[in-house]
């Protein structure tokens, strides 16, 4: 890896879990690793996330989380239409704006850096080219921590104008279980709303109850939206004796379940609003001025015997 994508890695004290995050790609996470086994899907790679967007490790989704259902929208009193070449923008496979601006961002500034802490800061304001696509001034102050063999990740989003700044970003951790095969994977979810999608992957706005569940990922596909999801509410996959725990800690209710036929890689994805929050107004908060968002999510990695 160049001078440049260098790698900032976290160490935890108390085993020997690592996580490593690239701040000039996008601030994503590349890696966590247990006494050297990766537990995160790589799919593409580093080069392919910076190139096209193609996501792997744990990638943030701002300022909008999987899809909207069309490449305009109207919030907060502004209305924004994306510009086919608009800085930032990528399609999913029907075209419409997928994941954000966010990916590969070299701009993000390292506050602090230890060996088990890394901070740091996006103005968002300060790149009119990303302003044009979302009209919302705001800095993002990212921290994140790896202890107790627990990798958690806390988001600020703090206004930094007199317009307050709707919120519907997520994070897509890419988690596997290397030493098993993916049809031993067991996943055991929390009590959770599924959403009903159309056939572009947008919310209708109906949804159905579901209870907490246990079961074996087998072959089962899953690319599914959920919300009124509790604080501390924890997805987890498992195989063996390793177990891989996705907790949402603060200010996610909604989350997306990926697990693709053909990968071996599952996602539960933290999500502060649903998909097309921002064309729906769906559940849509806002971050005020003086009044920053915090949303905090965290991977807890069991170790193999």
């Amino acid at each position: 890896m160049s001078q440049q994508l260098q790698a900032c890695v976290l160490s935890d004290r108390e085993s020997q879990l690592t996580a490593a995050f690239v701040p000039t790609a996008g601030m994503i996470g590349v890696s966590l690793a247990d006494n050297g086994v990766e537990l995160l899907g790589q799919r593409r790679g580093l080069d392919a996330y910076r190139s096209s967007g193609k996501t792997m490790g744990i990638p943030l989704l701002h300022p909008w989380a999987n899809r909207l259902s069309a490449s305009d929208y109207a919030v907060a009193g502004e209305t924004v239409a994306l510009a086919p070449d608009a800085v930032g923008v990528h399609h999913d496979n029907n075209g419409l704006p997928m994941h954000g601006l966010l990916a590969a961002r070299p701009d993000w500034r390292v506050e602090s850096v230890a060996a088990d802490e890394l901070v740091v800061v996006f103005d968002f304001g300060a790149c009119p080219e990303l302003l044009a696509s979302f009209p919302f001034p705001h800095r993002l102050t990212l921290a994140v921590s790896l202890a107790g063999r627990r990798l958690t990740l806390r988001t600020t989003l703090a206004a930094t104008s007199a317009k307050p700044v709707p919120v519907s970003f997520g994070f897509h951790p890419y988690l596997c279980i290397p030493d098993a095969p993916r049809e031993r994977w067991e996943v055991e979810l929390p009590p959770r709303r599924r959403l009903v999608l159309d056939g572009c992957g947008i919310p209708t706005g109906e949804g159905a109850n579901e209870p907490g569940e246990t079961a074996v990922l087998g072959d089962r596909v899953f690319d599914d939206g959920y919300d009124t999801i509790a604080a501390g509410a924890v997805f987890a996959v498992s195989a063996g004796r390793r177990r891989l725990e996705v907790s949402l800690d603060e200010g996610y209710p909604c989350a997306q379940i990926f697990a693709p036929a053909g990968e071996e890689v599952v996602c539960f994805e933290p999500m502060t609003a649903p998909t097309n929050a921002l064309r729906s107004g769906d559940q849509l908060q806002f971050a005020r001025p003086g009044k920053p968002y915090n949303a905090q999510f965290s991977i807890t990695a069991r170790p193999a015997p």
